[in-house]
């Protein structure tokens, strides 16, 4: 008599399978810009300015000059992320058998140290997005958090006084999106514009999009440009980084938060100032077993706003 399988089911080794979990880019525009801490709302980013004033003659007694002193200030947001896993659900799935300790008290995930991970990377991103992305007084996507001041990308923008944009400058050809083109005389464009007293400032970078990095990077490669050398592209903080040829103080950023953007900025990046409560709070959390609902929580938990300290030092194309 033949074998009769029928009433079987296929074998699959649930077991024996890895867990892969997803790939994450992640933001870490901190990397870059000055950060200060210990804000718990508001405080002000405190400016000085002083201008000497010569006069002639064989002696001067007249007081001239000037020493100015103003404020900008800081204004982060408070943002919670909480969860809850209730590790009963999984005793009767094989990720029971792969993750749970022997015994019927479960209070710990074998997973933990892998999704701890992502958690961190995830929340590094979405820390990224925040900082560029938030509008004052708008909820912010994907969240129910409603920002109290804007982000990078509409600070830095014509909506600030100061900020230099093709339209206040009269420069139209800096108003174009990047292409294979373009890409360089577009970027030239923009450094021109810059204020001369930061002009060589050593921090002096190029802000734009994963997608419009990548369009710079196969441009500068296509036309190479004073021997542009396209291995010189750096991962720094899990950002992309590359020179910008022709001027040794000029760095080309890819940042995660400008990913879907069109946005150009240009500026010396430490006048950018990131303001939080513990910068550790960006990457540390809480995590503990509650035996009265049977759950590993977590609560992750920081505070995040931006300030520029000189508008009239940047310079954006504005484009969305």
């Amino acid at each position: 008599m033949a074998i009769n399988v029928d009433a079987l089911n296929d074998f699959s080794d649930q077991l024996a399978g890895k867990i892969v979990l997803d790939s994450v880019m992640v933001g870490n525009t901190a990397e870059y810009m000055s950060v200060q801490q210990n804000i718990k709302f508001r405080e002000p980013l405190n400016l000085a300015q002083v201008t000497p004033y010569f006069q002639g003659g064989d002696a001067v007694s007249t007081p001239s000059g000037s020493a100015v002193f103003s404020q900008r200030d800081i204004t982060v947001t408070k943002r919670t992320a909480y969860d809850s896993w209730n590790l009963q659900l999984l005793t009767d799935k094989y990720l029971g058998k792969m993750a749970l300790p022997e015994g019927s008290y479960e209070e710990t995930f074998a997973l933990m140290e892998q999704l701890s991970g992502d958690l961190v990377r995830k929340s590094q991103q979405a820390n990224d997005d925040f900082i560029w992305n938030a509008v004052s007084g708008s909820v912010f996507a994907g969240s129910t958090v409603t920002p109290n001041s804007d982000g990078l990308k509409k600070l830095i923008s014509g909506s600030t006084a100061g900020v230099v944009t093709p339209t206040a400058s009269g420069s139209a050809d800096f108003g174009a999106a990047i292409n294979a083109t373009n890409a360089y005389d577009q970027l030239a464009q923009g450094i021109s514009l810059v204020d001369v007293n930061v002009l060589d400032a050593e921090d002096l970078t190029i802000f734009c999009g994963t997608g419009t990095f990548q369009t710079i990077v196969q441009a500068l490669t296509k036309q190479n440009l004073f021997h542009f050398d396209p291995t010189s592209v750096e991962r720094r903080g899990n950002m992309m980084e590359v020179p910008f040829p022709g001027y040794p103080n000029v760095k080309i950023v890819g940042t995660y938060g400008l990913r879907s953007s069109d946005r150009v900025i240009i500026g010396p990046a430490s006048d950018c100032v990131i303001g939080t409560d513990l910068l550790s709070d960006t990457e540390n959390f809480k995590t503990w077993f509650s035996i009265d609902d049977d759950a590993i929580k977590y609560r992750l938990r920081n505070k995040l706003g931006v300030q520029i300290g000189h508008a009239s030092y940047w310079v954006s194309n504005d484009l969305a």
